[in-house]
C-alpha cells in the first residue's frame, strides 16, 4: 500500500495533455501536414500541507520540478531534455499531506490551447514567484506560437486579495495587459430598464442601480485600443488524403497577413496588452421613484423595466428599431464571488474569463435564478422554474487557471458521514477546527486528525487559501480504491460500417472508411487502446486483426436473430498491434462490396453483435448507418408516409411517430449501459431511417447522433471526418456516475439529458462523458429556506480518464436565498431559463400534441411577464408592454423556438426526431444560436472597416436587411447557409466563387479560398465560426427563387412566414394576453 500523502505512481493529469487538443478541431493546420508537435508540460505536484502542531510555523514550500506523463501516454511528443523523473505528478495535482504552499506555475487547463497574444494572463490571482523557487511563469504547452518564429511570453497581472470566500480586490492600475474583445452577439447582463414610448426616444423610467453584491466584475476596455496581428491555426483540418491546394480544399487555411481570432470556442478575438483599469460600470442616470410593491421593501426603488407603446390600432406605430434585439458584448472578467457574496454569471453566449473564488465557474453549473426563492409559493408566483444546467467537463477559456487535482491517498476525500457531500469552501469548521458542519444536511462531523488546522480570527482555517478544496469551487480528487468496482476500463473503439447497396452507391461507406483511417493516428496511444471493426448488410462481417495473419480475415455471422461474436479475443485487439492490418482493410472495404446487391440492413443485430465483442471491457461503438433497418433484431418499418398523412389531417396522435416503434432498442440500450458501452450514430442517409427509434440507443448510453441528410459524397466527407475526429479527441471520461446534492429545503426533481438512470439519485454516463454534454437538473422545494442564508448545490462526477485513472470532479455553487420577488427577476439568467424551456419542450414533443407544446412555451413567457407587470413593475399606461431587463429578449427567443424545426407544424419526421436528440445534451452557449442564428453580410466586407475583428457584427433575422444585390452567411451551430441574391455584381461572384454568373454555382459546392482579400476574409470568418461552435458546420448554398432560397428565408424569425406571426405581431399578442390576465383579476 502506498504511503498516505506520498506521490502517486503514474498519476498523469489528462487536463494538461497537449495532445488532447493540439491537433483537434480547434487547433488543426490545414495546409501544413508536417506541423511540429512540441510539448512543455511544466509544474510539479503539491499536496495540501501537513498541519503542524498548534503555535508552530508551517515549513515553507520548497518546490518541485516539472513532471512528464507516464510511459506510453505521449509517445509522439518529445519529452523535455531536462525533465524530471516520471513518477512525479503535474503541478495542479495536490496530495493531502505534504507540508508547504502550493506552487504558482500551472500547466494548461483541461482541453485548452496556448493563450494568444493579448489574452488574459493565466497568472491572475497568483502570488509572485521568487526566482529561487525554481518555478517560473507558465508559458503554455507550446514553446512558441505555431505561426511565429519566437517565444511569446504571456503578460502577467497583479491582483491583491485571497482566494477564499473573501475574494480578491481589484485596484485601479493593477491589471496590465487586459484583453479587449470584439463584440459577441448575446443577451447582456441585467441593467436598469428603459421605456420605449410611442416616440422613438428612449427614456429612463425610474431605474435603480443594482445591489453591489449582484453586480458582475467587468473589464472595461480602454478607448482607442488597437488589435494584435495574431494568427492562430484554424480549428479543423481537411482529410489528409484530400488535396489542400486553394482550389480543392474543402476548408481553406488561414492566410498570411489575415487577422485571426484566438480560437476560443467561447468567444472571439483577443487584443494586445493595453494599460487599463478594471472599474465598475457607472451608475445609470434616471429619477429614483419610491413605490411600495409586493415583494419590494418600503423605501426601496422599484425594479427598472422596459416598456413599449403597443396600440390596439395600427401596428405601424411600433418602431422596429426600438424593440429588443441581441446586442454585442465585450469580454467579461468574472470573479465568482466578491465580498463573500456570489456574483451573477455573465450571459452564457458571451465571452468571459472566470476566476474561481469559491463558487465554481458558470461553465460547469448555471442556475436559472441567482437568488434562490425561500418558498415554493414565491417561485410559483414568479412563473419561473428552478433548475440547474450542469456541464461537468466543459472546456475552459485558455486564460483560466487549470482545475487543481487533490490526492488524499487511500483515505479518499473528506466527506460528510451522513449525506456524503464532499468537502468544499462552504463547510464551516468549529471547535478550533476539530469539527466541521456540513452545508448540505447540517450534520457535525469530526475532522480527521491528519486534516486538523487552527482557525483564524475570521473563523476560517488558516490553511484555507492553500487547500484547493477549501478555496476553489471546482476541484478534482484522485479516487481511492473504494470508488472502484473494477479496474478502470481501457479505451475501446469499435467501428461498425453499413455496406448495403445504398451506402455503397451514395459514397457513404467510402467516406466512413476514409474518416476512420485518418483518425486512427489521433486515438490515445499505448497498450490500453483497443480497436475492432465490423461491416454489415443482411449479415454481419467481423474481421480478425491479429498481427500473425498476413491479412485481415473476414468472419461472417449469418444468424441475425440470435447473434454471436466469433473469436472475441481476435476481433478487438490493441491498436499498436493491428494498425497496419486495419488501414489495409479500410482501404479495401469500399471495393470489396462495390458489386453488392443487398439492400437490407441488419442494424439491430450488428449493434448487438458488436456489443458482445466489447461486453467484457466496455467501450465506444461508432456506427455508420445509411438506410432503415429492415431485417433481424430491431427491424423497423417506414412510418414517414403515415406521419405525413396524420400531420396533414391534423391527427392528435401524430406525435406518437416521434416515439420508438417498440421497446427492443430501449431494452438493448439499457443492457449496453450496464456494461459501460456507449453508441454514437453517424446517419448518412438520403431517405427516412426512423431516427426516433434509432436515437434511443445513443440517448440511453450517453452517446450522440450525427445526421447528414441528404448525404453528399462531395461536400459531406469533410464534415464526417471532423465530427469523428472531435468525437474521439475531445476531453472525455469513461464509466461515469454523477450526482447532484442540494442544501436542506431543496431536492432534485428530475434529470434531462443523454444518460441511463438505474438509481433514483444517480445517473449513469456509461462509456462517455465529454466536454460537450450538458445535464439539466430540475429542482423543487421540500421545505422553507431561511432569508439571508445560502443554498448550496454540488455536482460530483466519478469517472475514469482515458489513461485509466479514477477521478472525482466536484463543482460547488452557493447562492443567496431571498423572499423578495423583485430579487428573482433581478437575478434571473435568461440564457439558462430559455435553455431549460427548450429542453423541456423537446422532452414533451414525443408525448404531447405539437400545438399543446407550442402553446405551453408561449404561456410560460406570458406568465413570467404577467407576474412582473402585476407585482414588480412601475405603473404604466395600459397601452405599454413592460419587459423586465433580464427577460427583455424572452419573447424573441420563444418566437424563434416556435419557428425552429422541432416545433414547426410541418416538416419531416426524421428532422424533428433529430432536433429532439440534438438539443437534449446541448450546452447553454449553443442554444440561442440554434433557434436565433447569426447572419452576417459578406458582399461589402471589402468596403467596411473591420477594426481587426474576424467576425463582423451580425444583423437581425429579417428580410428587411436582405437585398437582392447581396451575399449573406447564416449559421446556427449545425449548418451554415450562404445566400446569393439574383443581382449580385459579377465582380463579387468572381472574388467569392471564381465565377461570373450565379447559374454556374453548384448546390453541392465546396467553398474555396481564392487569392483576393474578400475570399480570404470570408474563409477566415467561416473558420472562426467553426472554431467557436466546436462543429465543422455543413455548408449549403441558397439562391433566390428555388427551394434552397425558401429554406434560407425560413430562418428569418422576425418576419411573418410559414403562417406564423412576425416579431412585432408576437409582441402585440403577448401584450394582449398579459392585459387580459390583468383585467380578469
Amino acid at each position: 500500500m502506498a504511503t498516505p500523502g506520498g506521490p502517486s505512481q503514474g498519476n498523469f493529469n489528462p487536463n494538461v495533455d497537449p495532445n488532447v487538443l493540439a491537433n483537434d478541431m480547434q487547433n488543426l493546420q490545414i495546409n501544413n501536414q508536417n506541423q511540429q508537435r512540441s510539448s512543455n508540460i511544466g509544474g510539479g505536484i503539491f499536496r495540501p500541507p501537513h498541519n503542524t502542531p498548534f503555535h508552530q510555523q508551517t515549513p515553507p514550500f520548497t518546490g518541485s520540478q516539472p513532471a512528464i506523463p507516464p510511459s506510453g501516454v505521449l509517445p509522439r511528443v518529445p519529452s523535455p531534455s531536462n525533465g524530471p523523473r516520471q513518477n512525479t505528478l503535474p503541478s495542479n495535482m495536490v496530495s493531502a499531506r505534504r507540508s508547504g504552499r502550493p506552487p504558482v506555475a500551472h500547466p494548461p487547463p483541461f482541453a485548452s490551447r496556448p493563450s494568444p497574444p493579448g489574452a488574459l494572463p493565466s497568472s491572475i490571482g497568483e502570488p509572485a514567484v521568487s526566482s529561487s523557487s525554481g518555478i517560473g511563469p507558465w508559458q503554455g504547452p507550446f514553446p512558441f506560437s505555431p505561426l511565429t518564429s519566437g517565444p511569446a511570453p504571456l503578460p502577467r497581472a497583479s491582483i491583491s486579495g485571497s482566494l477564499g470566500n473573501v475574494p480578491c480586490t481589484f485596484t485601479p492600475g493593477q491589471i496590465t495587459g487586459g484583453p479587449r474583445f470584439p463584440p459577441a452577439t448575446s443577451s447582456s447582463m441585467p441593467r436598469p430598464e428603459v421605456v420605449l414610448p410611442q416616440s422613438p426616444t428612449i427614456l429612463p423610467s425610474g431605474p435603480s442601480p443594482q445591489p453591489p453584491q449582484m453586480r458582475p466584475s467587468y473589464g472595461i476596455p480602454p478607448a482607442g485600443a488597437t488589435s494584435a496581428m495574431g494568427r492562430p491555426p484554424p480549428p479543423f483540418s481537411a482529410p489528409p488524403n484530400v488535396r489542400t491546394s486553394p482550389g480543392s480544399s474543402p476548408f481553406s487555411a488561414p492566410v498570411q497577413g489575415m487577422l485571426q481570432a484566438s480560437g476560443s470556442p467561447y468567444g472571439m478575438q483577443t487584443w494586445p496588452p493595453q494599460t487599463q483599469q478594471v472599474v465598475r460600470p457607472p451608475p445609470i442616470p434616471g429619477v429614483m421613484q419610491q413605490q411600495l410593491m409586493f415583494g419590494v421593501a418600503p423605501g426601496r426603488p422599484p425594479l427598472p423595466n422596459q416598456t413599449m407603446a403597443l396600440s390596439q390600432k395600427p401596428q405601424s406605430r411600433i418602431d422596429p428599431n426600438q424593440i429588443p434585439h441581441l446586442t454585442p458584448t465585450t469580454v467579461i472578467l468574472h470573479e465568482t464571488r466578491q465580498n463573500n457574496q456570489a456574483n451573477p454569471p455573465p450571459p452564457a453566449t458571451s465571452d468571459y474569463v472566470v476566476k474561481d473564488a469559491g463558487n465554481c465557474s458558470p461553465r460547469y453549473i448555471r442556475c436559472t435564478v441567482n437568488q434562490i426563492p425561500c418558498t415554493a409559493d414565491l417561485l410559483s408566483t414568479s412563473g419561473m422554474q428552478l433548475a440547474l444546467l450542469v456541464q461537468p467537463l466543459a472546456l475552459q477559456h485558455p486564460s483560466e487557471e487549470p482545475i487543481q487535482i487533490v490526492d488524499f491517498g487511500e483515505t479518499g476525500p473528506i466527506r460528510c458521514s451522513r449525506c456524503k457531500g464532499y468537502i468544499n469552501p462552504f463547510m464551516k469548521f468549529v471547535d478550533q477546527g476539530r469539527h466541521f458542519i456540513c452545508n448540505f444536511c447540517g450534520f457535525t462531523d469530526e475532522t480527521p486528525r491528519y486534516y486538523l488546522c487552527n482557525l483564524g480570527p475570521d473563523g476560517r482555517r488558516r490553511d484555507a487559501d492553500e487547500r484547493p478544496e477549501l478555496c476553489r469551487g471546482t476541484v478534482e480528487f484522485v479516487a481511492a480504491r473504494e470508488y472502484m468496482v473494477r479496474d478502470p476500463m481501457p479505451s475501446v473503439f469499435f467501428f461498425l460500417i453499413d455496406v448495403s447497396v445504398n451506402a455503397i452507391q451514395t459514397g457513404a461507406t467510402a467516406a466512413a472508411c476514409s474518416a476512420i483511417t485518418q483518425v486512427l493516428i489521433d486515438l490515445p496511444d499505448g497498450p490500453r487502446t483497443l480497436v475492432g471493426i465490423a461491416t454489415f448488410d443482411s449479415t454481419i462481417h467481423f474481421y480478425n486483426l491479429k498481427r500473425a495473419l498476413q491479412q485481415p480475415l473476414m468472419l461472417i455471422v449469418p444468424d441475425i436473430q440470435d447473434v454471436y461474436t466469433p473469436l472475441e479475443s481476435d476481433v478487438v485487439v490493441q491498436l499498436a498491434e493491428c494498425r497496419q492490418h486495419l488501414e489495409i482493410l479500410l482501404d479495401t472495404i469500399p471495393t470489396m462490396f462495390q458489386n453488392t446487391r443487398t439492400a437490407d440492413s441488419a442494424f439491430g443485430a450488428a449493434v448487438k453483435a458488436a456489443f458482445l465483442a466489447v461486453k467484457t471491457t466496455g467501450g465506444k461503438l461508432l456506427v455508420f448507418q445509411s438506410v432503415l433497418p429492415s431485417i433481424g433484431i430491431g427491424s423497423l418499418s417506414s412510418r414517414e408516409a403515415e406521419g405525413r398523412t396524420n400531420v396533414a389531417a391534423g391527427e392528435k396522435e401524430a406525435h406518437k411517430l416521434l416515439q420508438p416503434m417498440d421497446k427492443i432498442m430501449k431494452t438493448m440500450a439499457i443492457e449496453f449501459a450496464e456494461h459501460q458501452v456507449c453508441v454514437d450514430l453517424f446517419i448518412t442517409s438520403q431517405t427516412y431511417v426512423d431516427i426516433a427509434s434509432l436515437s434511443v440507443v445513443s440517448r440511453t448510453t450517453g452517446g450522440q447522433v450525427y445526421y447528414y441528410y441528404p448525404f453528399s459524397a462531395i461536400s459531406d466527407p469533410a464534415k464526417l471526418y471532423n465530427d469523428l475526429l472531435w468525437n474521439v479527441k475531445r476531453p472525455q471520461g469513461f464509466e461515469a456516475v454523477m450526482r447532484v446534492r442540494c442544501s436542506q429545503g431543496i431536492q432534485v426533481k428530475e434529470y434531462y439529458g443523454n444518460y441511463c438512470k438505474r438509481l433514483p439519485t444517480d445517473i449513469d454516463l456509461p462509456a462517455q462523458i465529454d466536454c460537450d454534454k450538458t445535464i439539466m437538473v430540475s429542482l423543487r422545494h421540500d421545505d422553507k429556506l431561511q432569508e439571508g442564508s445560502e443554498c448550496v448545490f454540488q455536482c460530483a462526477l466519478l469517472y475514469s480518464t482515458v489513461y485509466g485513472q479514477r477521478r472525482i470532479r466536484v463543482s460547488t455553487l452557493s447562492l443567496p436565498c431571498t423572499n423578495m420577488l423583485s430579487n428573482l427577476f433581478r437575478s434571473a439568467d435568461l440564457d439558462t431559463c430559455f435553455t431549460c424551456m427548450l429542453k423541456q419542450a423537446a422532452n414533451e414533443i414525443p408525448s404531447a400534441p405539437l400545438a399543446q407544446v407550442r402553446d405551453h412555451a408561449t404561456n410560460v413567457c406570458i406568465n413570467i411577464l404577467y407576474s412582473y407587470r402585476k407585482l414588480c413593475a412601475t405603473v404604466f399606461s395600459s397601452g405599454q408592454l413592460v419587459l423586465p431587463e433580464a427577460f427583455k429578449l424572452l419573447p424573441l427567443f420563444v418566437l424563434a423556438l416556435l419557428k425552429s424545426s422541432g416545433l414547426l407544424p410541418d416538416g419531416r419526421i426524421d428532422d424533428r426526431s433529430f432536433w429532439i436528440s440534438y438539443v437534449s445534451p446541448l450546452a447553454a452557449p449553443l442554444v440561442v444560436p440554434l433557434v436565433y442564428p447569426r447572419m452576417i453580410v459578406l458582399h461589402d466586407l471589402d468596403e467596411k472597416e473591420s477594426d481587426n475583428v474576424v467576425i463582423p457584427t451580425s444583423v437581425p433575422l429579417s428580410s428587411e436587411h436582405i437585398c437582392d444585390e447581396g451575399v449573406y452567411l447564416l449559421e446556427n451551430g449545425e449548418v451554415c447557409l450562404i445566400y446569393v441574391g439574383n443581382s449580385v455584381q459579377p465582380n463579387v461572384l468572381q472574388k467569392l466563387f471564381g465565377i461570373s454568373s450565379i447559374e454556374d454555382i453548384s448546390n453541392q459546392f465546396v467553398l474555396q479560398q481564392l487569392e483576393n482579400p474578400l475570399s480570404k476574409k470570408v474563409n477566415a470568418i467561416l473558420n472562426e465560426i467553426r472554431r467557436q461552435r466546436c462543429s465543422y458546420l455543413r455548408l449549403k448554398l441558397c439562391r433566390k427563387g428555388d427551394p434552397s432560397g425558401m429554406m434560407f428565408f425560413s430562418y428569418m424569425v422576425e418576419d411573418k412566414n410559414l403562417g406564423s406571426l412576425s416579431y412585432v405581431e408576437y409582441l402585440v399578442h403577448i401584450h394582449r394576453q398579459v392585459q387580459s390576465k390583468l383585467t380578469n383579476i
